[in-house]
C-alpha cells in the first residue's frame, strides 16, 4: 500500500520543474507511504511519476518505486496489493515469457504481465485492490487505472496544461497551478448520500477514475480534454447473467462461500509485515476472524474499540467472539473526549466533503491495530454483497404491497407521519422495546417512524432508494446555487428495474456507489492517515461472481439479512454468539451535538459566517439546528453533513 502521484505535459516540460513538482505532489502523500519516496522523470515526454512507499511485500529495494520493466518500454507507480501475483507468476514462466526476477514484488510480476498480454487482458488476471499510473515508452503513453471495485482512490485533473493525478486530491493541489472551482452539483450530492458520488469530485475539472476502469492519454492530446474510460470488468454484468446461473442448493451455496472467503483470506494473509483483524462482533467481521484464525498457526491479532455510551458499544461482543476463537485480541474502550478529538483531524484526512460519522471509530481502531500490525483485514462489503442492510431485509417486500395503494393515499400517510413528533414516538417506541423481537428493534424510533413516512410516500423503487439512501431530501434548497443531477446508481436503478429481482437491483446499486465512494473511501482514508494497510476479503473476485449468482431467498430470510453468510459463520461461532440486532459502527452524533460538540458546531453554524462562506441557506440551517438543540427533531446527520463540508472548507477552500 502507497500513495501514488504524478503529472503529465504532453509536449514536454523542463526537467527541473518536472522534478520539483512531482516532489512536491508526493510528499503530499508522505502518512500514506512513511518507508520510502522515490520518482523518475522523462522531460522529453513531459512525464513525472512518484510514489510514497509503504513496504509490505518485498522490503527490499527490489520493491522500490517507481518501478522498470525489465525490457525498458514501462514505467510504473502503484498503490495497492496483487493477491494473485504469484499465480500470475507462475503462468507467465509456463509459457516462458517470465523475465529475470529480481525480488518477489507484485508490482514487477505487474509489469511483465503487462508487458506479455498488454494493459487490459493483464488487468481482467488481477485479482486485488489497486490504482496505478503507467508510462509506455514505445507508444508514448500515460495509463491510468483502478481495481473492480474501487478500494484505492486514484483522482485526475487538469492544472493549468498539465494532467495530474494521485492517490488523494491533496497531491493535486501541491501543483503550483492549482486553482480549480468548487462544483456545486457535487456539494448538492454531498448533501443528499454524504459523500461526492464517482466519477465526480468536490472541483469541477478533476474527476476520479471509475472503479474497473483504465484511460490512457497520449502525448497528441490537448489539455483539458477528457478520454473516456475503458471498463475492464462489469458488476452489473455479472448481476445480470447471475440471474440465469444460480446457486443449486442450500448446502451447496453454504460450502462454496466457505471455500471461496477461505481462499480469499488466504490470500490475503500474504505479507512480509505483521497482519491482524478489526473485530467487531457482528457477522461480516466475525466470519472473516474465524476462517483466519482457521487456517493460522498461531492466533491472530484482533482489534476492537467500545464506547461507554449505551447501545454503541460492540466491544463486548467482539470479546466474546474472540475467546470463542481464540484470537489475540486488544480492545480499546473510548471515552467521548478521545473520541472527539478526532474531528479537527478529518478535513485534513478526507480532502473532499465527507460525512459518514463512522469515519471517527474507523479511525480509532485503525490508530490502535497500527500500535502492533501493518495490514488489518476487514468485514467489508459483505452487507453489499449479500443483503445485510434494513433496506435491503424489508424495502422490496414494502414496495411490492405499497405499490397496491395509489399514490394520493400514499402521499398522505405518508405527510401525516412525517408530522409525528419524534420525542413522543420514541418515548412509546423506546417503551416497547424489551417486548419486540429482537430484529423490530431500532434506535431512535421515533426518527425512523418518519423516515417510513418519505418511504411510503416515495414513487416507484428508483424512488423508494433514493428515500432510503438520502440524509438531505431536497439537497438544491440547501446548497446555495444547488443543482441536483440524477445520480448514475439511481439510472442504473432504472435501466434495470425489469431485469433483476428487487434485492439484487439495490444490491448492485449499493455495490456500485455507496460500497466504493463511501465504505471504501472511510476505510481508505481513515486507515491510510497512520499507514495502515486495509484488506477486504468480501471483494475477491472470485467471491463477489459467487454473490452474483446467490438467489435472493439465500440472502435475506425470516427477516434477517445475510442468511448464507450467516450459516457460514455458525460452522465456527454459536448462533446465539452472533444473532442480536444490527447496530453498525457508530457513535452518538445526536448527543455530542447537543453537548461536547455543541460550541463547536455553533461556530461553524452561526448565520453569519454561512451567508460569508456562500455554502448553505442560512435560514434553513439555523431551523434545523435550533430543532435538534431542543430535540424536536434528530438531524444529526444532516448536520453533520453541513458541519463537515463546512469544516472542509476552511481546510481547503480557502488556501
Amino acid at each position: 500500500m502507497c500513495g501514488i502521484a504524478g503529472l503529465f505535459s504532453p509536449g514536454g516540460a523542463d526537467e527541473g520543474r518536472l522534478t520539483g513538482t512531482v516532489a512536491r505532489m508526493t510528499t503530499a502523500l508522505v502518512h500514506r507511504g512513511p518507508d520510502a519516496s522515490g520518482t523518475w522523470t522523462d522531460a522529453r515526454h513531459g512525464t513525472a511519476l512518484g510514489q510514497r512507499r509503504l513496504a509490505i511485500l518485498d522490503l527490499s529495494e527490489a520493491g522500490a518505486q517507481p518501478m522498470h520493466s525489465a525490457c525498458g518500454r514501462y514505467t510504473i507507480t502503484f498503490n495497492g496489493e496483487i493477491y494473485n501475483h504469484l499465480d500470475i507468476r507462475v503462468e507467465l514462466e509456463s509459457c516462458g515469457a517470465a523475465p529475470n526476477w529480481r525480488g518477489h514484488s507484485d508490482t514487477e510480476t505487474l509489469l511483465a504481465a503487462i508487458r506479455q498480454w498488454g494493459v487490459e487482458p493483464a488487468l481482467q488476471r488481477l485479482i486485488g485492490m489497486f490504482a496505478f499510473a503507467l508510462w509506455d515508452a514505445e507508444t508514448r503513453q500515460l495509463t491510468l487505472a483502478r481495481d473492480r471495485f474501487g478500494e484505492k482512490p486514484l483522482f485526475y485533473g487538469w492544472s493549468g496544461g498539465d494532467l495530474v493525478f494521485g492517490s488523494e486530491l491533496k497531491a493535486l493541489a501541491a501543483h503550483p497551478d492549482w486553482a480549480p472551482s468548487l462544483d456545486r452539483a457535487a456539494l448538492t450530492a454531498f448533501m443528499r448520500y454524504s459523500y461526492v458520488p464517482a466519477p465526480a469530485t468536490i472541483w469541477t475539472g478533476v474527476r476520479k477514475l471509475p472503479a474497473a476502469s483504465f484511460v490512457s492519454f497520449s502525448t497528441d492530446v490537448a489539455p483539458g480534454s477528457w478520454p473516456a474510460p475503458r471498463p475492464y470488468w462489469s458488476l452489473r454484468d455479472r448481476v445480470v447473467a447471475g440471474q440465469h446461473e444460480r446457486i443449486g442448493s442450500e448446502q451447496e451455496a453454504i460450502a462454496s462461500l466457505e471455500r471461496l472467503l477461505s481462499v480469499a483470506v488466504k490470500r490475503q494473509c500474504l505479507s512480509d509485515v505483521p497482519l491482524g483483524a478489526f473485530l467487531s462482533g457482528g457477522v461480516d467481521s466475525s466470519t472473516i476472524v474465524a476462517l483466519m484464525q482457521a487456517q493460522a498457526s498461531q492466533p491472530v491479532r484482533t482489534f476492537s474499540i467500545g464506547f461507554s455510551e449505551g447501545g454503541y458499544n460492540e466491544a463486548e461482543d467482539a470479546r466474546r467472539v474472540a475467546q470463542h476463537l481464540g484470537t489475540d485480541h486488544t480492545e480499546l474502550y473510548v471515552d467521548a473526549q478521545t473520541a472527539l478529538d478526532v474531528v479537527p483531524k478529518l478535513p485534513r484526512i478526507y480532502d473532499e466533503p465527507f460525512a459518514d460519522s463512522s469515519q471517527i471509530p474507523t479511525h480509532l481502531v485503525a490508530q490502535l491495530a497500527r500500535r502492533h500490525v501493518t495490514v488489518a483485514l476487514s468485514g467489508d462489503a459483505g452487507d453489499e454483497l449479500f443483503g445485510g442492510y434494513n433496506r435491503h431485509v424489508w424495502g422490496g417486500a414494502l414496495q411490492a404491497r405499497l405499490g397496491r395503494l395509489p399514490m394520493p393515499l400514499r402521499r398522505t400517510i405518508g405527510a401525516v407521519l412525517g408530522a409525528i413528533a419524534p420525542q413522543p414516538a420514541d418515548t412509546i417506541l423506546n417503551a416497547l422495546q424489551p417486548v419486540l423481537p429482537a430484529r423490530l428493534k431500532v434506535r431512535h424510533a421515533g426518527d425512523q417512524v418518519a423516515k417510513l413516512g418519505r418511504i411510503i410516500a416515495a414513487d416507484g423503487f428508483d424512488g423508494l432508494y433514493r428515500a432510503l439512501c438520502s440524509i438531505d431530501q431536497d439537497p438544491a434548497g440547501t446548497v446555495v446555487d444547488g443543482e441536483e443531477q440524477s445520480g448514475w446508481a439511481a439510472n442504473e436503478m432504472r435501466q434495470l428495474t425489469c431485469r433483476l429481482d428487487p434485492l439484487d437491483r439495490m444490491t448492485l446499486a449499493d455495490s456500485l456507489s455507496y460500497l466504493s465512494d463511501d465504505i471504501l473511501q472511510k476505510v481508505d482514508r481513515a486507515a491510510m492517515a497512520v499507514a495502515l494497510e486495509t484488506r477486504v476479503p468480501f471483494l475477491d473476485k472470485d467471491v463477489v461472481e459467487f454473490a452474483a449468482r446467490v438467489p435472493p431467498g439465500m440472502k435475506v430470510r425470516d427477516g434477517r439479512g445475510k442468511w448464507l453468510v450467516r450459516q457460514v459463520l455458525y460452522r465456527h461461532v454459536p448462533a446465539e454468539m452472533i444473532d442480536r440486532p444490527k447496530t453498525g459502527f457508530s457513535i452518538p452524533l445526536d448527543a455530542w451535538l447537543r453537548g461536547p460538540l455543541k460550541s463547536w458546531a455553533a461556530d461553524l453554524l452561526s448565520p453569519a459566517r454561512l451567508k460569508r462562506q456562500g455554502l448553505f441557506d442560512p435560514a434553513r440551517v439555523t431551523r434545523m439546528f435550533d430543532e435538534h438543540l431542543s430535540r424536536r427533531h434528530n438531524h444529526s446527520y444532516w448536520l453533520w453533513n453541513v458541519l463537515m463540508a463546512e469544516a472542509w472548507h476552511d481546510e481547503w477552500a480557502r488556501a
